[in-house]
């Protein structure tokens, strides 16, 4: 099964962060523009023609994440929109990481 067909699962902490190996194991199932940034955090920054598009993709990652239950930080600008993600609850990464991702993957 695939990333993007898994359901995240809700973090309540207690749990460490994924050790940096299966965080880079994880990571070459997602697409190029990812990587691990030095908090140790999943991210990727989008390109667009102008600021509505970048909006716009923002916009269907909000109602990805939401159905998920799990929202990365967004950052927009014109022509650009940057995702961050990382469970908060821990401070580190989990697979639910790695599957929201892997769904952004897929509207873009």
């Amino acid at each position: 099964m695939s990333l993007a067909d898994k359901r995240c699962i809700p973090c309540e902490g207690g749990v460490p962060p994924m050790a940096q190996d299966e965080a880079e194991k994880l990571l070459k199932q997602l697409s190029p523009g990812w990587s691990l940034n030095d908090k140790g955090h999943l991210e990727a920054s989008y390109k667009f023609p102008n600021f509505i598009q970048a909006m716009t993709f923002a916009n269907k990652v909000g109602n990805i994440a939401e159905a998920e239950g799990h929202h990365p930080d967004l950052t927009v600008s014109w022509g650009k929109c940057g995702v961050e993600i990382w469970t908060h609850k821990i401070q580190g990464l989990t697979e639910s990481d790695f599957i929201l991702a892997a769904k952004i993957d897929g509207i873009v």
